[in-house]
């Protein structure tokens, strides 16, 4: 079992293993991704890698069903350092306990930073960014948040200078994290 634990501490993505969303487990490059030492995140909750509560108790609901079904749940989200910083991060998870998904659970993480920098957009960016991300036109967005298409491309328009992108779908891509 000596070569399973050097697998587990030393592979090149983030690794924990979980019991009821408590940190049991992790591995360097987890701790690496986190900012902190591995002995740091023995026994913390997984809430303390979430922006906040909500985003922590929205992913318990999605992620159980999806465990429940296939056993396995995989998204790409924002996470927290414990240096606070925020970041994009991909996680997969395969629960062990297929009865009680969060029972016990592995989970990788992988940073995705360098291709999808985290910008802040207020809430109405935010409703904008999706609904263009669904193909949506500047004014079916307007019905859909009951403004006007021409308040809508103002929103697209300061989307489209965060990212640095020219054109709808270069800004598109950056949102999701595709490449053109």
């Amino acid at each position: 079992m000596e070569l399973d634990r050097i697998a587990f501490e030393y592979a090149p993505i983030g690794l924990a293993l979980t019991e009821n969303r408590v940190l049991r487990r992790v591995n360097q490059m987890f701790a690496e991704m986190f900012v902190a030492r591995s002995d740091y995140f023995e026994d913390r909750s997984l809430r303390e890698l979430y922006p906040t509560q909500d985003d922590f108790d929205r992913i318990a609901v999605v992620g159980v069903q999806g465990m429940r079904d296939s056993g396995r749940y995989d998204d790409e989200r924002i996470m927290r350092r414990i240096d606070g910083d925020l970041f994009w991060c991909r996680v997969r998870g395969q629960s062990l306990t297929p009865d009680d998904p969060f029972q016990r659970a592995i989970w990788s993480f992988s940073d995705l930073s360098e291709t999808r920098p985290v910008v802040k957009m207020t809430s109405r960016e935010k409703d904008v960014a999706a609904l263009t991300c669904k193909g949506l036109t500047s004014k079916e967005i307007g019905r859909e948040l009951g403004v006007s298409h021409r308040t809508v491309e103002i929103y697209r328009a300061r989307l489209m200078k965060k990212y640095d992108a020219r054109k709808t779908a270069e800004l598109v891509s950056k949102l999701s994290g595709m490449p053109i």
